[in-house]
């Protein structure tokens, strides 16, 4: 039997954990360290990437934003969040079933794990390291916050460098040499804006209902397969191989 590839990009928070609490106290003195205020309201954050939050949150507080706010602010939350490190465990948690999953798909012959996720690099892999699913995950082929891209076209992104690292034409939209392995992509993620960004990118789509998104609103937003959790790994497993079957790609 031939090998199946795929690619299956997770995204990371109120997908696989929660660490709300520690990340809005890292946003709020990445703001004072920026501004030399205190942070009186953040934006939402249910699928944004880290600029559009940071944009939006001086908005909100009524900073005129300079060309240096952004790498600024960024560089101050890794340094803020990477500082509450050892709060994340104690103070976050892993969502149900997410590592199970990981795991899982870890074990199926021709699956490649990485992240797509709004989050800057630094405090995506240490959430990853901290929880145990970096040993599963690739975090050099996932797509992160950089303050250029949009979701999309880090989804592209990412299948791009997959498609170079492992040999195989995860992006199908591009020219491959005759011959080369091929294989589909499915993003997991929780938020309508995460669903919509993935279908811009003409990937599959499984979203669980572990965010502010309701089942219904995700179904809404074209999401191929919805899940209330991720904690039955076969149900996970199974709609995996339904929406990366080769007849699919």
């Amino acid at each position: 039997m031939s090998t199946t590839y795929r690619l299956v990009l997770w995204n990371i928070d109120h997908t696989l954990v929660d660490v709300g609490r520690v990340t809005r106290d890292a946003y709020a003195e990445a703001f004072q360290r920026t501004t030399g205020r205190p942070l009186e309201q953040l934006a939402p954050t249910a699928g944004r990437t880290e600029s559009e939050i940071i944009f939006e949150t001086l908005a909100f507080n009524d900073v005129e934003v300079t060309d240096e706010h952004l790498p600024a602010f960024m560089s101050a939350l890794a340094q803020a969040f990477a500082a509450r490190r050892g709060r994340l465990r104690a103070e976050g948690r892993l969502l149900p079933g997410a590592k199970e999953a990981v795991a899982a798909l870890a074990r199926r012959p021709g699956t490649v794990q990485s992240v797509l996720t709004g989050c800057i690099r630094p405090n995506a892999v240490i959430k990853l390291a901290e929880f145990g699913l970096d040993s599963h995950i690739d975090p050099e082929v996932g797509g992160y916050e950089d303050g250029v891209y949009s979701k999309a076209a880090l989804l592209e992104l990412a299948r791009r460098k997959a498609s170079q690292k492992y040999g195989v034409a995860f992006d199908e939209s591009a020219a491959w040499q005759e011959g080369t392995a091929k294989g589909p992509t499915v993003y997991i993620a929780d938020s309508a804006r995460d669903v919509q960004a993935a279908k811009i990118a003409r990937a599959q789509v499984l979203a669980v209902a572990t965010g502010s998104a309701t089942e219904t609103e995700l179904r809404a937003a074209g999401a191929d397969i919805v899940l209330p959790t991720l904690a039955d790994t076969d149900t996970v497993l199974r709609a995996v191989d339904h929406l990366t079957a080769p007849a699919r790609s």
